[in-house]
């Protein structure tokens, strides 16, 4: 039961964020930035991609996933089209990672220690999924502003 509402949340969420991506006017809009806005919408795409593939894909899923979180936020100007592509690909992640995982794999401790604390497989997407929302949130925002 709450692996289908995490993938439905997920699934939900993603697809939302290829949407914001696509919703910008001018491709060059997704990059901006400005004295009071530091993170681009496109920044901000690549570190939840980055996010969900190392925490569910390589953690959960063991897909190999190597994270580089510096690089999400100092890569510029990704097409709007390669973004679309790894978040198509960063839901394929989440739903066969989910789809590999049962009840008890929720009961048990998330394998590694992420906020100085251990914390259940469950709770920790729980917040992955949160983790999300508010990153998806202020990517609107972005949108709208600019």
């Amino acid at each position: 039961m709450v692996i289908e509402t995490l993938k439905s949340l997920f699934n939900r969420d993603l697809n939302k964020l290829k949407t914001e991506i696509e919703s910008y006017p001018e491709e060059s809009q997704i990059w901006a930035v400005d004295k009071n806005i530091s993170n681009s919408a496109g920044n901000l795409c690549l570190h939840l991609i980055g996010n969900l593939n190392t925490y569910i894909g390589a953690e959960l899923g063991k897909t190999g996933y190597i994270r580089d979180r510096p690089l999400e936020f100092t890569l510029k100007n990704i097409s709007r089209s390669i973004l679309i592509e790894k978040i198509n690909e960063t839901i394929n992640v989440v739903n066969h990672t989910l789809d590999s995982l049962n009840e008890t794999d929720l009961e048990k401790n998330y394998p590694q220690i992420v906020f100085e604390k251990e914390m259940t497989t469950e709770f920790f997407l729980v917040h992955l999924s949160t983790h999300l929302a508010y990153h998806l949130g202020q990517i609107n925002y972005h949108r709208r502003l600019i």
